[in-house]
Parts: structure tokens; sequence; C-alpha cells
């Protein structure tokens, strides 16, 4: 599972531009049930969605939310109430709602400022919900793909420059991935199986910290499989970028146990 502690700042800060009330908004407080879906104005019915986020009942506050938009939806309230149900849903950790707001404001403003947030939000929903690498990882894929778009769109934000370093994370996870596999296979006797999935490592995930292991296992596996001189290419790569590394030591030692003579060309 990825580290999700730093998200939330990151995402409460984007977020603060969307709560701006006016001066004559009504007051909070009281014991009314303000999530009634009765006719208020948009004033009144905004104030409530934010005093129920305000108080952590999110759930609550992105009902009323999408109720501003509902009952105001020409009001520039609207647009701001959209954005801020995603929120309120991502906060609760109901993802899949998160995801379908942001994409609706997207789908009616792709041209407003709060876009890059919204792009941003999306690809966060996606990623808090990665699951370890023993499971499908078709979710991490979707983040990665998310990830990219906002890395793609707007380069020079700080949402990219956050993206970037989650993307690091998400491929690092899919490499994982992708080495859980192969050393599974490597452990059923299947070498062929194995080692095209470590060349997928170290074809697409070359930067990921899995790479030496991978390039080791490269050379466990084309040595079983009778090719001693792929093996010796797969360790000189590990040579050349992983010199210092343990998994370098144990290639060269791997080769000269059981394939000295390439080791002497």
């Amino acid at each position: 599972m990825l580290d999700h502690s730093r998200l939330k700042p990151v995402l409460f800060a984007a977020a603060a531009g969307a709560m701006i009330l006016t001066a004559g908004c009504a007051g909070r407080g009281g014991a009314k049930k303000d999530t009634a879906y009765v006719a208020r104005d948009v004033d009144t019915l905004y104030t409530a969605a934010q005093d129920r986020l305000d108080r952590g009942q999110t759930k609550q506050a992105a009902a009323l939310f999408d109720e501003v938009e509902r009952q105001h939806p020409y009001s520039p309230w609207a647009r701001r109430a959209q954005l801020m149900s995603a929120f309120s849903y991502y906060v609760a950790r109901d993802y899949n709602k998160a995801v379908q707001s942001a994409e609706r404001f997207l789908s009616i403003h792709p041209g407003n400022k709060d876009a890059p947030y919204a792009y941003y939000l999306i690809a966060v929903c996606y990623y808090e919900q990665i699951s370890d690498v023993t499971r499908d990882q078709k979710i991490t894929l979707q983040a990665k793909q998310a990830l990219t778009d906002v890395v793609r769109r707007y380069p020079t934000t700080s949402f990219a420059s956050d993206a970037k370093i989650k993307l690091d994370l998400v491929n690092d996870h899919l490499a994982g991935k992708e080495m859980t596999i192969g050393r599974y296979y490597e452990r059923s006797g299947k070498w062929l199986a194995a080692s095209l999935r470590f060349r997928n490592v170290v074809d697409n995930y070359q930067t990921t910290s899995h790479a030496p292991e991978a390039l080791y296992r490269l050379v466990e596996g084309y040595m079983s499989l009778g090719v001693p001189d792929e093996a010796q290419k797969a360790a000189a790569v590990l040579q050349r970028n992983y010199p210092g590394s343990v998994w370098y030591e144990r290639a060269y030692k791997l080769l000269g146990r059981h394939a000295p003579e390439v080791i002497a060309s």
C-alpha cells in the first residue's frame, strides 16, 4: 500500500479557494435538519453545506452541495458547489462519487481555472485506492493515467509537481507487481515466463528500486534457459548501472560458478 499521508494538506489547500462565502450568508448553528431537500435561497443552502463540511459531516455536505446545483443551476454558486461536492465525497472516502462529481465539473467547465484541481482530485481518488501488489492492479493503472494527465495538461502547476512524485511511487508499485509474478514463475520453474516479467521491469521501469534485482533475476533465468551469453549481457548492464549493489555481486558469483568462460571472455 502506498503512503497517502501527504495528500490531505494539498487537497485542503487547493479547495480553500472554492470555499468563499458571501458576507450576507445565513449563520451557522441550530439543530435544524439542514439536509432536508427543501427549497432554499442559494446563500443559505451553500452555507449549510459548508457548515456540514466544517463539522466533518462530509457525506451530508456533499449532498447539500449537490442540492445547490440542483436548485440553483445557473447561479455562480453552482460551479463552486460542484467542485466542493467532489471534495466532500473525497474526504468521505466515497471515491466513485468524488470522481463522478469532478468529471461532471470538467464536462461543464473544461476551461475553468479550477480544472487542474479537478483533474488532480480524480487522480488522487484513484491513487488512494491502490492495493498491495498481491492484488489486481487495474486501479493502479488508472491512477497512473490520471496522474499522467495532470502532468501533461498542467506541467507548470504545483499539482503537476506532486503528480510526478506520485507517478514515481506508482511505477515502483507496478514494477513490484511484475517482480512478484516473476518470482512466482521462477519458483515454479517457469523460467521463460519469469524472464519475460523481469524483462518488462528492466525495459519499462528501469528507474524504480526493483531494476537491480530484475537484472539479477534475468541472469538467473537466462542461465537456467541455457543462454549464458544473454546472462552475461544482463550482468554487464547490472555492473554498469549498479556496480556496488548486492545484486551485481550475486550475479558475478553466479556466472563464476556456472559460466566462468563467459566472465573470462
